[in-house]
């Protein structure tokens, strides 16, 4: 199983970016899907994260500009950011609880995609 992130980049203030993440391999189902980041000298905290049923929860920094969504036929996950602020630049990661294989038997695992870098400059 892998997860590849994409869609990071440098924006100014203000602009907005699309982060983008999709699942690959031998899954059964994923549960949950998210997105954390992680600042320098700052530890990973969560973004947002949304369920198979369409259940969202965002981080108090990023609600009412972030917004999060996943195409389960596709497995994956999306983080438009709008509003962007200097302190959102960190490297973002996502992530995905799923059960591995073909019969659904099984714990789910979590697994994490490569960082995709997001610089805000003021």
């Amino acid at each position: 199983v892998q997860l590849q992130a994409s869609g990071g980049g440098l924006v100014q203030a203000g602009g907005s970016l699309r982060l983008s993440c999709s699942a690959s391999g031998s899954i059964f189902s994923i549960n949950v899907m998210g997105w954390y980041r992680e600042a320098p000298g700052k530890q990973r905290e969560m973004v947002a994260s949304i369920t198979s049923g369409g259940s969202t929860n965002y981080g108090d920094p990023v609600k009412g500009r972030f917004t999060i969504s996943r195409d389960n036929a596709k497995n994956t996950v999306y983080l438009q950011m709008n509003s962007l602020e200097p302190e959102d630049t960190a490297a973002y990661y996502c992530n995905a609880d799923l059960i591995r294989g073909t019969t659904g038997r099984g714990p789910n695992w979590r697994y994490w995609g490569q960082g995709t870098q997001v610089t805000v400059s003021s």
